[in-house]
């Protein structure tokens, strides 16, 4: 059975169960500040587990994206060494919210393992919490006797906390669980060793396919269990270890999932897999990590250096460099990779199909920009080993091993592989306390301990009327505490809010909660999932009290003129540079608007013009604002309205729109009344911020009057410098031949000063051991004329040893150059030497062994350079 079929088959197989197939959430969390990827299938439904709100339907089955390279669940690092884990892997589940529970769970499971799937019963074998004292728990008995009705006993294995109590995370839902495990081995080594013994021990052919969770409590921030307010069942089966099973391979890897992308790295490397296990792995670790980064580019996270895009950079980073290494893929290969993810997955998650040409240019500029870094830290670990072996050394310090890792992104592995290749070892222990060191900064500056919920009313969920109103009486449902190290902040949650929580790029509302005994300032308003929460600068004195909520309206108005231009803004883009403009991210709030957005090239002045004319033609109009609520989402994309890849979106969406030919839209914004109300549009920068993405920073209202206010300041006091001139481009394109003009007599001058600098210090070489040495000090206007100097110095005399010690603009600076026979015959390098003498200056530098330089901050101490390089050379 094809892996296509398998994934259906599951689907179908629930839906005549009387469950709701629903798509894949985006693979990139949002308003969830415990993940930063979506790591279970259960992700996109912790809201109805918890009791925040009601779930749509009582039973559900789907296919979920997870990403597992972060946090408590990181399956990084055993990607590529062994042959059943994964960075992105889909999750098969079916879901009960409150309606069924084990009985049917377990029996559901096991019909479709044996008898739809029909993989064989005598290899599976059944785990089963056995309780825990820390928690106070109990055997789960129910699941036992479930269980004992349907399999030997002898396939039942009774499972710790670790392996059948199932977390999230630190905090949120959880319960035991019932893991059905499934014995691959020949039928010679099942002879051997039973498969129970086997059942969590990590051996490779004894794996667990399908995790059956009973979600029954809430773990709290205390470490302690409350029940849930209903018993819930979250399943999540492995689909590449299913597909694994059913049809009969030994590696998740020799599946029709992975075979096409291993044949298509083959054909590109001129290698085979299956002949070497190191060359396996580079196969394997590309074929995983193409999925990741391509799944995570079509839900709209680009690779970079901050959180979620660090983490898919150093994915990207990972492949690329195992293949450089292992397969000699020296030029970038990931991105022709793309269109089999079209092919292969495009039927159940479009967006990869949708988005095909898009994520290849992402993942090849990517590519091309770290092989680009490759090359540099090879360089620079060449320069180390030959530092190394003229002072006699054959370990590369962990503190260097660290830089190399932590700039170039060359992992300890490599670095160790290319060390021995060359005689040398790396120390491993100091590069983990390097490590280690950046760990611990990165916890102080992160860490936070999140407080429990204190219920203060009855919670009958929340209610957001910030559309039609900016002020409402309210009352305080719960309250918690978040302490960091600059102390505490309170968050709340309200029954009724006018609060907008920051989502879709726009900023929180800011406002204030008035009671009868108080005014407390609302600080921001964002969403956990989906609740509201409002971060206040201290808990009210009497949280059972009434409040009046009255949001900040000048900051709320503000920001409504900056999101509707950003809808005005895209349509603009899209008529300018073409339809493929697609939104990459946003940010709105009461000063600025910042649009990200798919696009290749740089933007001329003339289309950054014609798109500020657009948009200002649009607010001119005054068109009035068209909001319809609860729409159903395949309704509103037969209006055309434009969804944002990434976004999870529900069965009934809002749609804006400004112009039903112009601008349509899925949004959750506030916006305003009609586009006149915006009164002016002003683009002020246009630039790249990553492959294939660029970013428009853009003002309206009061902030584009004071721009354009202060640009007419600027060019008034411009024109008051120049005395007021009739033609003021013509005075200064004059000033500015002047200034060439005089620049170039400088530059004469300069020439002149150093051609009889060169002179004099051509009459000082000495000769010594075969070397004709000088050492001088002397003031030069710049570095380049040092340079300069230095050269034609070595140039002009054989056998050159030069050191210069230069004042430069009222700063020290060294340049030391040698002659090519004095690098093989005396083994010297410039490098070495400068950074030697940099020491004089409190400096560094460094460069290549015939020409370095470094700079300081004692201009004194150029004096001490001469002595000592005279010291080591005369």
């Amino acid at each position: 059975m094809e892996a296509k079929k398998i994934r259906s088959t599951f689907i179908e197989f629930f839906q005549s169960k009387q469950h709701q197939f629903v798509p894949s959430s985006p693979i990139v969390v949002k308003n969830d500040p415990t993940l930063m990827f979506t790591n279970a299938g259960m992700n996109q439904f912790k809201d109805a587990f918890l009791g925040n709100e009601i779930a749509k339907y009582p039973r559900v089955a789907n296919s979920q994206k997870c990403l597992r390279v972060s946090g408590k669940h990181n399956d990084l690092e055993e990607v590529g060494v062994d042959t059943y884990h994964h960075t992105m892997f889909e999750m098969l589940g079916n879901w009960s919210f409150g309606d069924y529970f084990k009985k049917e769970a377990i029996a559901w499971a096991w019909e479709l393992l044996t008898e739809v799937y029909q993989l064989p019963k005598d290899r599976l074998y059944a785990s089963v919490f056995r309780g825990d004292q820390g928690d106070k728990l109990a055997m789960d008995q129910e699941a036992y006797d479930l269980w004992k009705s349907i399999v030997p006993e002898d396939r039942i294995i009774m499972g710790s906390k670790k392996d059948n109590f199932w977390e999230m995370g630190d905090t949120g839902p959880c319960g035991p669980c019932s893991e059905i495990h499934i014995d691959l081995r020949p039928e010679a080594e099942r002879a051997q060793i039973p498969g129970r013994d086997l059942v969590n021990n990590d051996h490779p052919q004894v794996i667990e396919i399908w995790n059956l969770v009973f979600m029954q409590f809430n773990r709290l921030a205390d470490g302690s269990l409350k029940e849930l307010p209903a018993k819930h069942v979250d399943t999540g089966m492995g689909f590449e270890r299913l597909v694994r099973a059913i049809q009969h391979k030994s590696s998740n890897y020799d599946t029709d999932l992975f075979k096409p992308f291993l044949d298509a790295i083959a054909a590109k490397s001129g290698k085979s897999y299956g002949q070497d296990e190191q060359t396996d792995i580079a196969f394997r670790v590309i074929v995983d990590h193409i999925r990741a980064i391509a799944f995570t580019i079509a839900d709209g996270q680009i690779p970079s250096n901050n959180k979620a895009g660090y983490v898919i950079r150093r994915i990207l980073r990972r492949a690329v460099r195992y293949g450089y290494t292992f397969l000699g893929l020296q030029q970038p290969f990931l991105f022709e990779l793309a269109p089999l993810i079209a092919e292969y997955f495009g039927d159940i998650f479009p967006e990869v199909r949708q988005q095909q040409e898009f994520i290849a240019k992402v993942i090849q500029e990517e590519e091309a920009s770290f092989l680009r870094t490759l090359d540099n830290g090879l360089k620079m670990l060449d320069s180390i080993k030959t530092e190394l072996t003229a002072n006699g050394e054959k370990v590369i310090p962990g503190k260097t091993a660290f830089e190399l890792y932590d700039t170039f992104g060359f992992p300890l592995d490599l670095t160790s592989l290319i060390s021995r290749e060359n005689g040398f070892s790396v120390d491993e222990a100091g590069f983990a306390a390097e490590m280690e060191k950046q760990k611990t900064r990165s916890r102080a500056v992160s860490e936070q301990e999140t407080g429990d919920w204190v219920q203060v009313g009855e919670d009958a969920g929340v209610e957001f009327i910030g559309y039609d109103f900016t002020e409402a009486y309210s009352h305080i449902i719960k309250y918690r505490t978040i302490t960091d190290k600059k102390g505490d902040k309170y968050q709340l949650v309200l029954d009724k809010t006018p609060f907008y929580a920051e989502s879709g790029g726009q900023v929180g509302d800011t406002g204030w909660l008035i009671s009868d005994a108080e005014k407390i300032r609302v600080v921001d308003t964002k969403k956990e999932n989906d609740l509201i929460v409002h971060f206040v600068e201290k808990l009210p004195t009497k949280p059972e009290a009434r409040f009046s909520a009255e949001v900040d309206q000048e900051k709320r108005v503000l920001t409504m003129n900056n999101h509707t231009a950003t809808h005005l803004l895209q349509s603009a883009l899209k008529a300018v540079l073409g339809d493929h403009i697609q939104q990459r991210g946003s940010l709105v709030n009461e000063n600025l608007l910042r649009f990200d957005f798919s696009h290749f090239g740089k933007m001329t002045e003339e289309e950054i013009a014609q798109v500020e004319d657009i948009v200002n033609a649009k607010v001119r109009e005054n068109i009035p604002l068209s909001e319809q609520r609860n729409v159903p989402i395949e309704e509103a994309k037969s209006m055309g309205a434009t969804a944002l890849f990434g976004e999870k979106y529900g069965d009934f969406v809002r749609v804006i729109t400004f112009d039903k030919n112009f601008s349509v839209e899925l949004c959750g914004g506030t916006h305003v009344p009609s586009t006149g109300q915006i009164g002016l549009f002003k683009i002020t920068s246009e630039g790249s911020i990553s492959s294939g993405v660029r970013r428009i920073e853009a003002i309206t209202s009061k902030a584009a009057d004071a721009y354009l206010r202060g640009q007419e300041a600027l060019v008034k006091e411009i024109l008051d410098l120049l005395k007021n001139p009739k033609d003021a481009k013509k005075a200064i394109e004059s000033l500015l031949q002047e200034r060439n003009d005089l620049r170039k007599e400088v530059e004469s001058l300069h020439l002149e000063k150093a051609s009889g600098l060169k002179n004099e210090l051509q009459k000082q070489f000495v000769a010594k051991e075969g070397a004709n040495v000088l050492v001088a000090q002397v003031e030069l206007p710049n570095a380049d004329s040092l340079k300069k100097l230095a050269y034609e110095l070595k140039n002009e005399t054989a056998d050159a040893l030069v050191v210069l010690a230069a004042k430069i603009e009222d700063k020290p600076q060294i340049a030391v150059i040698l002659d090519e026979t004095l690098i093989q015959g005396k083994g010297l390098n410039a490098g070495q030497i400068v950074r030697e003498l940099a020491k004089q200056i409190q400096g560094g530098g460094g460069g290549q062994p015939f020409f370095a330089t470094a700079g300081g901050k004692d201009l004194a101490g150029l004096e001490k350079v001469v002595a000592k390089a005279k010291e080591m050379f005369l």
